[in-house]
This record gives C-alpha cells, sequence and structure tokens, in this order.
C-alpha cells in the first residue's frame, strides 16, 4: 500500500524541489490524507480503469489512486512537478510506481495521441481557473470517458450541475449534459490545501450518457448565443447565432420567443439546432 503525503512531507517536497504554489497554474496542494482517501474512494474505480488525473501535482491524489486502478496517466503542466513526480511515487509505492505515466503538457490542449492507452475515468484536482475547460475538453476529445470525479470550487460545481430556471444555471450546465449525467458529490473544506484557498470546494460526480443525435456545434452555438445575453429574450439573443432565420427556427423547434435561455433543458437546445439544420442545411460535425 502506498504511504500517502502528510503536510509536512508536501512541505518537504517542495522545498526540495524549490517549488513555491503559483496562481498562475492555480495550484492548491492537498494535504490532508483522509481527504485524498475519500476523494479516491468516491472516483468508484475499477481494477482495470485507466486514470487521467489533471494537475497532480506532488502526488497527494496520485499515490491514492494507483493502489486501485490499473494506470494513471498524470497530466502536469508544471516541468518541475512533472520531473519529480515519478520518483516520489516510487519511493512511496514501490510495488505500484509501474502503473504511473506522467505527460508533461497543458490539459486544456491535450490530443488523445500525447497518451499512451485511451483513458476510461477522469479524476483530478483541479485549479480553479481552467476546471470547465479541461472537463468540457476531456469529454470532448477523449470518448473512452466513461465517468469521473473532479474537485472544483463550488460556484462552479454549482455551475456544472445546475438545472434549467436556477440563476446559477449557464453555459457549463448545458454543456456538461450534453455529454453526461453530473451531480454535487460532497464538499472539501479549505484547511485541508496549502495554500488555504479564499474560496470553498466541491466534488462533481459524472457518468457518461450515449452522444445525443444532433450537430453539437449547432447545439453549443445556441447555447453560447443565448446565454451570451441571458437576460433578453431568444428572439433577440439567438439572432447571432441563427440570424434571419431566428423566428422561423423557433417557430419550428416549438419553443416560445418571449422565454430566455435559462429556462431551455438540453433537449430544447438541440431541437433549436436541428431546426435550424432543417432549416439552413448545416452540415453535421
Amino acid at each position: 500500500m502506498a504511504r500517502l503525503l502528510t503536510s509536512g512531507d508536501i512541505r518537504t517536497l517542495s522545498r526540495g524541489l524549490g517549488i513555491t504554489p503559483t496562481k498562475k497554474w492555480g495550484q492548491n496542494f492537498v494535504v490532508d490524507a483522509n481527504t485524498v482517501r475519500r476523494i479516491a474512494a468516491a472516483a468508484k474505480l475499477a481494477e482495470d480503469d485507466v486514470v487521467m488525473e489533471v494537475g497532480p501535482g506532488l502526488g497527494s491524489l496520485t499515490l491514492a489512486l494507483i493502489e486501485i486502478a490499473r494506470k494513471v496517466i498524470a497530466v502536469e503542466i508544471d516541468p518541475k512537478l512533472a520531473l519529480a513526480l515519478p520518483t516520489t511515487v516510487a519511493h512511496r509505492a514501490p510495488e505500484e510506481h509501474q502503473r504511473l505515466v506522467v505527460v508533461e503538457t497543458d490539459a486544456a490542449r491535450i490530443d488523445p495521441a500525447q497518451l499512451p492507452e485511451p483513458p476510461t475515468a477522469l479524476v483530478a484536482n483541479l485549479p480553479y481557473n481552467v476546471a470547465v475547460p479541461v472537463v468540457l475538453h476531456a469529454l470532448e476529445h477523449f470518448p473512452t470517458l466513461r465517468k469521473g470525479l473532479v474537485m472544483v470550487q463550488a460556484e462552479v460545481g454549482d455551475r456544472l450541475t445546475a438545472q434549467p430556471g436556477s440563476k446559477i444555471y449557464g453555459g457549463p450546465s448545458v454543456k456538461m449534459a450534453w455529454y453526461a449525467k453530473a451531480k454535487r458529490a460532497g464538499s472539501v473544506s479549505a484547511n485541508v490545501f496549502w495554500p488555504v484557498p479564499n474560496v470553498a470546494s466541491a466534488l462533481v460526480a459524472f457518468e457518461r450518457i450515449q452522444s445525443p443525435d444532433a450537430n453539437r456545434v449547432e447545439v453549443f452555438g445556441a447555447v453560447d448565443a443565448a446565454f451570451g445575453q441571458r437576460r433578453k429574450m431568444l428572439r433577440q439573443s439567438l439572432k447571432a447565432w441563427a440570424g434571419e432565420d431566428v423566428d422561423a427556427v423557433l417557430e419550428r423547434s416549438g419553443i416560445e420567443p418571449t422565454r430566455r435561455g435559462e429556462s431551455l433543458d438540453i433537449a430544447e437546445f438541440i431541437a433549436l439546432a436541428d431546426a435550424k439544420e432543417a432549416l439552413g442545411g448545416t452540415s453535421r460535425t
């Protein structure tokens, strides 16, 4: 069994590597082993899972994940941390360290060809400033991802799991619903991080659903337009997306033009995209 990192271990490793957590990459390291165990358990991993862990940092969560999964592919943007992680894992988990692969790159732009094999799960303590782009990028580009558990800023977690009609329901909520069913899976105290963030954190779990039979680019275009001017009625906010056909698109989709984007669920955004495609002949991508 791996020896998880304590608060003292993390500070010692940081000093030895000359590393100070930076705001640039949104680094807040988890220093509580019990929290790490809880996250790993909440991910509901199987022995055959290939986990993509984004932002492994010094390896707190990595050590817990390699005890469970067949392989952990750690995606790290910080060169110093990417270089040090294999040594840390080999030292603290000698029986499992061969399960780790480190890929030094930006997770918001990573390509499947950069990984040794397709991941089946995403588990990560995500930097607050890039959490939504990273999750949506992973779901779009890695269709083998069946499930995931991510730790994000609580406000971001609420947005990803919000339902139509909520004040925080928006583009991220709809786009997540395109790919997966997501739910809040718990809260995380700020005191388990170093440095301590000034915001609360939350766990979000998701399970992929079957891709809708629709043009994703058009659906997301409608979403972006609707929430780009969320206070306006759809007949106004969708003009940038549908142009002169906006009234015809709304009529064909059966959606009242006086509604606002925050009242539409994913099925209704798909109906808008289908209507536009039928009227204008846009190509499916």
